[in-house]
């Protein structure tokens, strides 16, 4: 069962083949990408700093790496771009009409009134 801000398994086969490859070969093995977004949403979602991430991401510093990486390739555009591909539009609109303000949102008097000075 997921945390609270990870992502699903559901959305996570969606992307997973739009990440860089892990490495996996010689050397250190890197983390898993899946931990790596995780600990990047759990950052945007929260506001939080990255020294606050919680441990079962890793490091936040490796986390940090890895989003500057990600940012510098653009993995999000492509990310975005992979997802928009099949969005469903049918239902979707954006009609001014259909914004409604309060009834208290329209006129008032412009400006701030100023109180005048008393003397003591």
């Amino acid at each position: 069962m997921p945390y609270r801000h990870e992502i699903s398994d559901q959305n996570w086969l969606r992307i997973k083949d739009v990440l860089p490859p892990e490495n996996t070969g010689e050397g250190r093995p890197s983390k898993p990408n899946r931990d790596m977004l995780n600990g990047m949403l759990w950052i945007s979602k929260t506001g939080s700093a990255w020294r606050d991430l919680p441990e079962r991401f890793g490091s936040w510093q490796t986390v940090y790496s890895r989003f500057r990486l990600w940012s510098k390739n653009d993995v999000f555009k492509k990310l975005f771009e992979h997802l928009t591909a099949d969005a469903d539009m049918q239902d979707l609109s954006i009609d001014s009409t259909s914004c409604k303000a309060h009834q208290h949102a329209a006129g008032a008097k412009k400006g701030r009134e100023i109180p005048k000075q008393t003397k003591i």
